[in-house]
């Protein structure tokens, strides 16, 4: 008996100590389905329909504001943020007392507290035999009713959009037709390029369009789970499921400056973002201030109130643009700012105009209400703002517009002529006598230059050297340069033109040296050419010391220049290398053992310096030079990184059949101009299609072929996808190169991205007509010409001949 009473007393107080786990830390019950048999399902069970995969599920949510009552959601599931991604009815939400059943008559309802059915559209099939269950992709499903066709904020990849409406879950923005965004059911701030809408999110990554056309994600081929949401910023995005991050990333966004969403500041406010557009502000311009009451809007209100319309004046807002469009938006062409000014100080209605000072005329006026106003360094117009006269505020919205009134008179006054005097003819007769004497001393000096040249002419003759100009290269023998590198042992590089070694002269001048190979004509042909291209004389230029001409020998003797070619610095390690390549230095590093990462504003410095080296050999020098064969390991970077091209005018230099074979079987892949394969006359032209193929590298950090063999696709063209993402998508950033992307800041770079990426649209042109000069493209560059907007670059095999 005392057994059984201390067996009893030791179970009773391991229970006390060990109760048994409450219904909320027990683990849900999982359903395959829920049918007939199931109901009703009440919120307050702890049982959730899983799909067959376990990626979703579905049931009862509790609000986090209002734990007492739920929604009937789908959720990604056992993620660290379980995200809704389907609710029934919206937002709308019931108590504990609700259930989810399967009437006798096979009807799927929800019934809250009232008995009223809370279900979307009628859902009926057969009470013994249909089952509400959840598919692999997350689509729920009752006999033929089915959640996907009902969207509430996101859309699920392979989830057919067909036209369907998502709204926000604050209920202020709407994806509507699949190709519009608006805000409050009305106002449009957004379309789909082209106006084609959007169909489905591929598994991939890839946003089909109804024309066949796409959009494709940042992490695109990556297998990862994905969801297109309508945010309540109003903003469009595609995420994407890091499993490393354990959070949601976006990988696509419809509109970049956030600003642009409507409905983001109130009536007469401006939105400002942030550089990463991840946070906006809302400011009243100058004469306004915020509205009392108005916080929820964030408005403002005028502090003057424009009583007499005469009595007003405008105050120039830069980068500041209102987009309320519609009727009150009217569009008035003038023929310069004064004339649109007046259009607007002559109607009462008019709050303000927009004007851009590019001489074709736009000049926008605003009517009677300012709205959905926002700063962007983008915007090429600039907002004048209608206040009172006795209006004190100033702008604080200023730009380059400033430096058009920067420009100060000045009076320059010539002093009168003395009057004549005697002393006229005594000055007429000393420069007479003056020059008279120049000219006899001209004469006899040339005389006996003519005399001493055709003595050291005939000694030139007798010794050979004829062809050697004075004040030409050095020219060297063949011992000192096997001297000056050790028995040619130190190979820096190889290339089509020959090898390429590292030496030291007796002056300790570090050399790189050339040996030649396959070098036309005899010794004065060579002299002559080396001549000319030693007399090329560019900053941006490899300078050419000296040469050796002996023994069947042709060797060139350059500077050395220590950090090497350029496609080491913008290419990640480990890709391949060209056969053709000529660089002077086969791996230059930094003390880490790795390149330094080129920032933005180096990259910009190295393209405009190399496009002016282009410039020189094409317009500048005394011969026109071709080069033939610009690309990144033929662009050296000097110890401060400035650019230095190598290899120009040794074209001349190759047998005509050897040239013969490189520009017409052998070209560098992805440099080489369609008039080089299509058997065109070769220009200039050449040289500017190279050059913008680099410059488009020097962008993005990846060689053109590479991504033509990641994409897959004969058809797909490297800078048609440039000019896709820039011109057409507006997003500039996703050609960027990855390593520098996160310190690209739009306001302090994007007039040298811009610059560069429309200089390189223009340059591959795939007609030699359509390009510019190369004197044009570093004025491009330079940003002192005005860039239109190209046209999209063909593939040249594909494109009219």
């Amino acid at each position: 008996m005392a057994t059984g009473v201390l067996l009893l007393s030791l179970i009773f107080a391991f229970l006390l100590s060990n109760p048994p786990p409450s219904s909320a830390q027990q683990q849900p019950l999982k359903l395959s389905s829920f049918n007939f048999s199931n109901s009703p399902w009440r919120p307050t069970q702890n049982q959730i329909l899983l799909s067959p995969n376990s990626v979703f599920a579905a049931g009862f949510r509790s609000q986090p504001s209002s734990p007492e009552h739920y929604t009937f959601s789908v959720w990604y599931h056992n993620v660290s943020e379980q995200t809704i991604v389907w609710s029934t009815t919206g937002n709308l939400s019931v108590n504990g007392s609700a259930a989810l059943v399967i009437t006798a008559s096979g009807q799927l309802h929800l019934n809250d507290s009232s008995g009223r059915n809370l279900w979307p559209q009628n859902a009926s099939g057969n009470p013994n035999s249909t089952s509400l269950h959840l598919s692999r992709d997350g689509n729920l499903i009752y006999s033929n009713w089915q959640s996907f066709n009902v969207p509430t904020d996101t859309i699920l990849p392979n989830q057919n959009i067909n036209g369907s409406r998502i709204t926000s879950k604050n209920g202020k923005y709407s994806f509507s037709k699949a190709m519009d965004l608006l805000f409050d059911s009305t106002d449009s701030y957004w379309t789909a390029y082209k106006g084609n809408a959007f169909q489905k999110l591929n598994d991939s990554g890839t946003l089909v369009q109804a024309n066949g056309g796409s959009f494709v994600t940042a992490d695109l081929g990556d297998s990862r789970w994905r969801r297109l949401t309508l945010d309540d910023d109003g903003n469009l995005r595609i995420y994407s499921y890091d499993p490393d991050q354990r959070q949601w990333v976006v990988v696509w966004k419809a509109i970049q400056e956030i600003c642009k969403v409507y409905g983001t500041c109130g009536p007469n406010a401006i939105c400002i973002s942030d550089g990463q557009n991840s946070s906006t502000s809302c400011v009243c311009p100058p004469g306004f201030r915020e509205t009392l009451g108005g916080a929820k809007e964030k408005g403002c209100g005028i502090k003057i109130p424009i009583n007499i319309p005469e009595n007003t004046k405008f105050i120039r807002l830069d980068y500041v643009n209102y987009t309320s469009g519609g009727s009150n938006t009217i569009g008035v062409n003038a023929k310069n700012l004064k004339s649109c000014e007046a259009s607007c100080h002559n109607n009462t209605k008019c709050l303000g105009f927009g004007f851009k000072y590019d001489g074709q005329g736009y000049c926008a006026l605003q009517l009677e209400r300012l709205i959905y106003g926002y700063w962007s360094p983008g915007t090429e117009a600039a907002m004048f703002l209608r206040v009172d006269k006795s209006e004190t505020d100033e702008t604080n919205f200023t730009g380059m517009t400033n430096l058009l009134e920067t420009t100060c008179p000045v009076k320059i006054s010539l002093p009168l002529p003395p009057e004549e005097s005697k002393t006229t003819r005594r000055n007429i007769a000393i420069v007479c006598v003056l020059f008279a004497l120049e000219l006899i001393s001209g004469v006899g000096f040339f005389w006996g230059f003519v005399k001493k040249y055709i003595k050291y002419r005939d000694m030139a003759q007798t010794l050979g050297l004829e062809f050697l100009p004075a004040g030409g290269p050095k020219r060297f023998t063949f011992a000192e340069l096997k001297a000056a590198t050790n028995d040619f042992s130190n190979l820096i590089g190889k290339g089509g033109f020959g090898d390429v070694y590292k030496g030291e002269l007796s002056d300790h001048r570090v050399v790189a040296v050339k040996c030649l190979k396959n070098v036309t004509g005899g010794d004065p042909e060579f002299w002559a050419e080396v001549t000319i291209i030693a007399r090329m004389h560019h900053l941006n230029l490899v300078r050419l010391w000296g040469f050796c001409a002996e023994k069947g020998k042709r060797i060139l003797v350059y500077e050395y220049v220590p950090n090497g070619s350029l496609d080491k610095y913008i290419f990640n390690r480990g890709r391949g290398n060209f056969t053709e390549s000529d660089e002077m230095e086969m791996d230059p590093v930094s003390e880490n053992g790795q390149n330094p990462i080129l920032d933005w504003n180096v990259r910009y410095r190295i393209a405009l310096g190399v496009a002016r080296a282009i410039a020189y050999l094409h317009e500048e020098c005394l011969e026109w030079v071709l080069h033939c064969d610009i690309k990144p390991e033929n662009i050296l970077l000097g110890d401060d990184f400035c650019p230095k091209i190598s290899d120009f005018g040794l074209a001349k230099l190759r047998k005509k059949e050897d040239m013969v074979s490189m520009s017409r079987m052998r070209g560098t892949r992805g440099y080489m101009a369609p008039e080089w394969v299509k058997m065109e006359p070769i220009t200039s032209k050449a040289d500017v299609y190279s050059f913008g193929m680099v410059l488009l590298e020097i962008v993005t950090g990846t060689r053109n072929f590479e991504m033509q063999g990641s994409k897959n696709s004969e058809e797909w063209y490297f800078p048609g996808w440039a000019f896709e993402k820039v011109f057409k998508e507006i997003k500039v950033e996703d050609i960027l190169d990855r390593r520098i992307k996160h310190s690209y800041d739009s306001r302090a770079h994007f007039g040298l991205v811009d610059r560069m990426v429309k200089t390189a649209m223009w340059c591959l042109q795939d007609r030699p007509e359509m390009r510019p000069s190369m004197g044009k493209v570093a004025k491009m560059l330079e940003g002192t010409v005005e860039i239109t907007e190209p046209r999209k670059p063909t593939i040249f095999f594909l494109g009219d001949d």
